[in-house]
Parts: C-alpha cells; structure tokens; sequence
C-alpha cells in the first residue's frame, strides 16, 4: 500500500512539472509570435503621420484607441489567472503593450495639434496685419478729419469756396466719421478675435506638451517593463524556485516601501503606506492623483531642511523667539488679511494652545503662520475647514492632522485646476499653490522651481505607487 502511494505521488510531480513545461513553453510561444507580428515593436516615431489629412489621423487614432482598449482588456484576464510566472509575463507583456499603443496615441495627438498650432500661428498673424492695417487707415482718417474739422466760420465767410462746396466737404466730414467708427470696430473684433486664438493656441501648445511628458513617462515605463520580462523570460523551466526568489523580493519591496517614514512639515512623520491611503481617500474625493498630492507634501517638507533659504523650521513654540503675535497680520497692520483674530478663533474650535501650535516663520520679508503639513494661512483654511470636515467625518477639521491636511491640499489644488490630471494642470496648480501665480509659459518666474520639483517627486512617487500596486 506504502509503494502505491508513493507511485501515485510520484506519477503525480511528473505530471505537475509537465503542465509547468508546457506552460512555460506556451509562455514563450505566444512571445516569440507576438514579437515577430511586430505587436511589440510599435512604430512610436511621427515620420509615418507626416502629410496625412485630418480625417486619416483621426481614423488612425481610433485604430490604436481600440487596440490600446484590448490591450487593458487583456491585462484584467491576466491578472484573473492563478499566480505564477506565466500570469506575471502576461500582465507585463500586456502593460508594454498599452504603453507603446498610447505613446502612438499621443504621437499623433502632437501630429494633429502641430497642424492646428500651425494654423493658428497664421491666424493670429493674419490678425495682427489687419489690426495694423487698420490703425494706417485710423491714422489717415483722423487727419482727414482734423483738416475739414479746421475750418472756422471766418475762414468759410472770407473763402473763394463757394457754399455748395463747403457741403461737399461737410458730406465728407460725416463719411469720414463714418469711416472712424466702422475702422474702430473692426479693430476691436480684430483684437478680440486675437485674444480668442491666442487662447486657443496657448491650450494647444500646453496638450502638446502634456502628450510629451505622457510620452516621455511611457518610454521609462517601457523600459522598466521590458527589463522584467525578460528577467522573466530568462528564469529557466527548471527554475521555478528562482521565481519564488523574485515574488518574495516584490513583496519586501513593498513591504519596504509601505513602512518608509513619509516626511511632513511640523507634525510627525508618518509611514508611507498611511499617507498613500490619505491620497487615495482624497482623491475618490477631489479627482486629485495620489502621487502628485504627495509630490506636493513632499515639496513642503523639504522646505524645511534648509533647502530653500530662511524659511526653516518653525516659530511659536515654546522658547522659539517668534510668537504667533509676530509672524501674523492682525487688525492693526494694514493687510488685506487678519490672520491673528482667524488663528485665535480657530485654536478654540480645535482646543489648542495658542502659543504653543508650531507654525512657519516668515520668509523673504513677508508674513509667516501657515499651519501643519499642507501649510495653510489661518484665513485660508477658515474657508476651507467645513469642506474638509465633512469630507473626513469629523466635527472639526484640524490643519495639523495629517489625514484632514491631505484632504484639505487635495481640495485646494482641484480648485486650482489639478484634478485634470494632465502634466501642465498639475504643474500650474503646483505653482499656484505656492505663490498664487501659475508656471507661465515662455517665462521663468520665481515660482517655478517648486512646481518642477513637484512634478519630479510625483514621477518618483508613482514608481513606487505602481509597485505597491503590482502585489
């Protein structure tokens, strides 16, 4: 009886590693056929869109759109199966797959706007010449005008011009009125038809450069991906427990990632996991992406490690030289803003000490007294507190408690316009939350270090984000 069990669990391993062979091999099959069909050697190049027509680029969008919806498709099947290495390549073959298809996406999106900006460069040209066209004819016009409108009543009494004459020049004069007035609004629709496709052309300009940083985000993605696969690919069939090593590896890169202290501005610490968790309930909330809100709080906390000048640490703690009292506006200092009354109402809602909540010093001659990680001005987070109360569930919504802090930043920057998602709205709802102004295009204003920095933090974030997610 001894004998035929081990027989049968014999007969049974055999069979075991079979199916894993032929698994396996069927793994590297479907491989090797889809690279030689080309399904991974995408043309992400916009050589082969130059000289179609509107209608072909779009027909051709619509192609790689479905391919890129089968691609997701495939993906969710894949990641139904049992887990194992033939599920991993899979899934991975299937995310290239997307990514190279939306890089194709995007490529003709710059295509089609690159046609569009062309011609709104035009646009905006022919527009100019036929307000300087007009402002000749105005000038002309205007001295035409002073010359009859010169005439006194002695100069028409004593003229050799008799009186049918001076009613020519008089029908001239009220045409040349005329003429003014029609000159003056064709200016003005000139100019408004100017500033509608400067708009215009500013918005295409800012979706090219989205469709950019997507493509530049997808080709490190790729090659990220493509480096595992083929870690993958290379694990012999005989190798199984190899996988295993790479499994446990995933999952103490996660678990290394969750445990990692998050830095935030004048509370304590908090674990990565927890602050991800914050981002994630703000955003079903907001709109807001997780790792640009992060990217945010990361930018502050790093403002007070003496990174970015004299705004460091922070005033009104006990024994700190600078009190609440010194670093706010209040009634009697002449700003457009009374932060000490707002502070101190706010401290009784809370039940805090007044004199003793950590809060920014001022920097670069101005006022200091933002509050908690996200940094709000007491007047700012007064009309702010209701909505983020109601959104976290509490009587009272506290700036020094992370979870209300990460919903009130996620909050403010959809206001700003962050909840679009797109690189240029985050990067100017970035700057904007930093100094009121966005990232202005063509320029280089002060404030645009911290929404580059931002944007940086957030493509590091989401790499770890996408990690977390992969377990």
């Amino acid at each position: 009886m001894k004998l035929g069990v081990r027989k049968v669990a014999d007969f049974e391993f055999l069979l075991m590693n079979f199916i894993k062979y032929l698994s396996f091999s069927v793994v590297f099959l479907m491989f090797a056929v889809a690279s030689y069909l080309g399904f991974f050697d995408i043309d992400t190049t916009s050589a082969q869109y130059e000289g179609m027509t509107e209608a072909q680029l779009q027909a051709e969008l619509e192609r790689v759109e479905a391919l890129r919806a089968e691609a997701v498709k495939k993906e969710h099947q894949h990641k139904t199966e049992a887990a194992g290495i033939a599920r991993d390549i899979g899934v991975l073959e299937s995310q290239i797959l997307q990514a190279k298809l939306n890089i194709q996406a995007k490529t003709i999106a710059i295509q089609q706007l690159g046609e569009d900006i062309y011609d709104r460069t035009l646009a905006i040209e022919g527009l100019e010449e036929d307000i300087e066209e007009g402002r000749r004819r105005l000038a002309h016009l205007l001295r035409e005008k002073n010359e009859i409108d010169s005439y006194s009543l002695i100069e028409v009494l004593l003229s050799t011009k008799n009186l049918s004459e001076f009613f020519v020049d008089y029908n001239d004069f009220s045409a040349i009125k005329d003429a003014l007035h029609q000159t003056l609004d064709d200016i003005r629709y000139a100019r408004q038809l100017t500033a509608e496709e400067r708009e215009q052309l500013n918005d295409r300009r800012g979706r090219e450069i989205d469709a950019r940083q997507i493509i530049e985000n997808e080709r490190a993605s790729i090659e990220r991906k493509e480096s595992e696969l083929q870690r993958l690919l290379g694990i012999s069939r005989s190798e199984a427990a190899k996988y295993e090593q790479v499994v446990r590896q995933r999952e103490q890169d996660a678990a290394r990632i969750r445990s990692a202290l998050f830095a935030l501005r004048d509370t304590d610490d908090i674990p990565f996991g927890v602050a991800l968790s914050f981002a994630r309930r703000a955003q079903q909330v907001t709109g807001v992406r997780p790792a640009f809100l992060l990217g945010v709080f990361q930018q502050e906390s790093g403002l007070r490690d003496g990174s970015f000048g004299v705004n460091v640490g922070t005033c009104n703690r006990p024994g700190d030289s600078l009190g609440w009292r010194d670093i706010m506006p209040g009634p009697n200092d002449n700003s457009w803003r009374d932060d000490q009354t707002v502070y101190l109402q706010l401290m009784r809602e809370l039940g805090r000490d007044p004199d003793t909540q950590p809060l920014s010093c001022p920097w670069g001659g101005g006022w200091g007294g933002a509050m908690g990680p996200a940094q709000f001005i007491p007047t700012t987070w007064n009309g702010m507190k209701d909505r983020v109360a109601r959104a976290v569930g509490v009587s009272v919504a506290d700036p020094w408690n992370p979870e209300h802090a990460f919903m009130a930043s996620a909050m403010y920057l959809a206001d700003l316009g962050a909840a679009g998602g797109s690189y240029t709205a985050e990067r100017n709802a970035a700057c904007r939350y930093y100094s009121g102004s966005p990232c202005t295009p063509g320029r280089q204003p002060a404030n645009v270090f911290y929404g580059d920095g931002v944007m940086k933090n957030a493509e590091n974030l989401q790499r770890d984000i996408n990690i977390l997610d992969s377990i």
